[in-house]
């Protein structure tokens, strides 16, 4: 799931209430309870789970790792009887806003220690698409912390006054260009060689009470089955995965600032410091981590550009605030690492892995389902997002395996690009369908995208880019299954793109329809982070959305019509032309 950053900030869309269906939809039983006995008693998504993470993983775009896991999704495919399995390419070296070329990235070796005063194992991540350090590099540490401007007169609604406890404390006003120059002009001469701490260490707020792992039954039902004269309400883009985050989370309304120079954001004091670090002879940056329990998220350096990066890392919270202590303590602390990293040139095309069912008399037109198969790479990427394409590779073989005609197509796609910008899905929707308003023929012949990419919980319900009779229908396919805790589909009229590879086809103007799940560990511990492993998949779980999926697919393939559409003078405005953004957010 792409930059849901650094908390999930979902795109929030208006969800609109699917009403009870004009019309019954037909539901084949006998097909649904072989689909539910294949699924449960032969599922082959643990075995798809160890080739995807433990051989292939971590999965980054446009390394050698991705496109042997795409190779070996089509060939797995292909052994089960799907058809047309191939890789489409698509330009991965364009960045937007920016004259440089992505290439492909991998980090092949890297270790840390803490030399002096005692001798120890450093535990980190290194940062994509940052450089090799020249061999093993020893240094001192540095601990540069920015100044910070005086103490603001009313802390801003909602925020404790100075004194808090864990986690809290004064509210500050940034300081000035002029204090950040005169602070950075006398680290100077420490800096050559030095292996750099950027930034105080976190303090990470303890946590009382830990967010649920499962939804609630009734909350969940209510979202999915809402009342059809209920006023339509705001929800979730990524369909309600993370019920515990804040609604409307915003930033506090600062501090007015007393009368005297300007201050700097802290963007601006960030942009400063980096400048100075990239120039200033360091031999490695290290960033702080700031989780708890050794949770390490780490994304890429600045513009895909090694040339702008130092060899960075990103160090565990609880190594990072040691090292921190110690120098305030006065004394100093020795550092060395040896970080070996490898640019693939041909990472600059990468690739969408495709393979399909044939259709029967029906066969032009098509439903496809999918997830993407890219990670980041501090982990070898379980739930984000190797276990979406398990469950609908699996979803798919289920059909195949008890030997169903369906009359569409069925087309599975695992994504790459998905963590840079959803940039797979994207390029696949403009190749192949086009706009609303500038349509291809094969516009006109899609019949809806599942997709899923939530971590390991089972799926809850989804949420359809339509009309409400879409939804209402989808919601009968789902409504089978409420013993597995799957309860319906609402409808969003929102083309915005963001979050994960459904809203590409939603931005399109097709019927996206994304997948909630229960949260589990995802937003938590797993999303990004080093422990995103095969350890984290619950087994039980994930047959279950695998068949919940597999009948939705079956019967939305069967029906005699397609899945209602927005009609031309319906269909919502398209999205504005999105901004430049540069990926994964540099220097995490």
């Amino acid at each position: 799931m792409f930059r849901k950053v650094l908390a999930p900030l979902f795109v929030l869309s208006l969800i609109i209430a699917a009403p009870a269906a004009q019309s019954t939809e037909r539901i084949d039983q006998d097909v649904n309870f072989r689909i539910q006995k294949e699924g449960m008693d032969n599922s082959q998504i643990m075995k798809t789970m160890h080739y995807l993470t433990d051989v292939y993983g971590p999965r980054l775009t446009g390394s050698p790792n991705h496109e042997n896991a795409a190779k070996w999704a089509i060939k797995q495919m292909e052994s089960w009887g799907f058809k047309n399995g191939h890789l489409e390419p698509w330009d991965f070296s364009k960045v937007a806003n920016s004259t440089v070329v992505r290439e492909g990235w991998l980090n092949e070796k890297a270790t840390g220690h803490i030399v002096s005063p005692t001798k120890d194992n450093l535990v980190f991540e290194v940062l994509a698409w940052t450089p090799s350090t020249k061999g093993v590099v020893t240094g001192p540490a540095i601990n540069l912390v920015a100044p910070q401007g005086p103490l603001a007169s009313e802390p801003p609604a909602g925020i404790a006054p100075p004194g808090g406890g864990r986690g809290g404390g004064p509210q500050r006003l940034g300081p000035t260009e002029d204090e950040v120059k005169a602070y950075l002009a006398g680290m100077a001469p420490k800096m050559k060689g030095a292996i750099v701490l950027v930034g105080a260490p976190t303090v990470v707020p303890f946590q009382e009470v830990a967010p649920a792992k499962r939804r609630d039954d009734a909350q969940t039902k209510a979202q999915y089955n809402p009342d059809p004269n209920a006023p339509a309400g705001g929800g979730g883009g990524r369909q309600g995965n993370n019920p515990n985050a804040a609604a409307g989370r915003g930033a506090a309304t600062p501090p007015a600032a007393p009368a005297g120079p300007p201050r700097l954001t802290t963007a601006q004091v960030n942009n400063l410091i980096n400048a100075f670090v990239l120039t200033s002879g360091a031999a490695v940056r290290v960033n702080d981590a700031a989780r708890e329990h050794g949770q390490i998220r780490a994304f890429n350096g600045t513009d895909y550009d090694l040339t702008k990066n130092l060899p960075t890392v990103v160090l565990r919270n609880e190594d990072y605030g040691r090292i921190a202590r110690i120098l305030a303590d006065g004394t100093p602390v020795t550092l060395e690492f040896n970080i070996q990293n490898k640019s693939f040139p041909l990472g600059k095309t990468s690739y969408n892995a495709i393979a399909e069912i044939p259709g029967t008399d029906k066969a032009d037109e098509v439903v496809m389902l999918g997830g993407h198969l890219d990670s980041w790479h501090s982990a070898t990427g379980a739930t984000d997002n190797a276990i979406g394409c398990a469950v609908m590779m699996e979803a798919a073989r289920i059909l195949q395996a008890i030997g169903v005609k369906p009359r569409r197509t069925i087309r599975v796609a695992l994504w790459g690009g998905e963590e840079e910008g959803l940039l797979g899905s994207k390029a696949y929707v403009e190749q192949h369908f086009g706009t609303a308003e500038n349509p291809k023929p094969e516009f006109a012949k899609f019949n809806g995208y599942f997709n899923v990419d939530g971590g390991t919980g089972r799926i809850r319900g989804g949420s359809v880019f339509g009309p409400p009779e879409a939804a209402a229908i989808v919601a009968q396919y789902f409504k089978r299954f409420e013993d597995f805790g799957v309860y319906g589909a609402t409808a969003t009229v929102s083309r915005a793109s963001g979050g994960t590879d459904s809203t590409s086809f939603n931005a399109a103007g097709l019927p996206g329809i994304g997948l909630g799940q229960d949260p589990i560990e995802y937003n938590s511990h797993t999303w990004h982070t080093n422990l995103d492993t095969y350890e984290r998949i619950i087994e039980a779980d994930v047959k279950k959305s695998a068949v919940a999926i597999a009948s939705a697919i079956y019967h939305l393939a069967m029906r005699d019509q397609m899945l209602p559409r927005f009609a031309p003078d319906k269909m919502p405005p398209a999205p504005a032309p999105p901004g430049g953004r540069g990926g994964g957010g540099g220097q995490r």
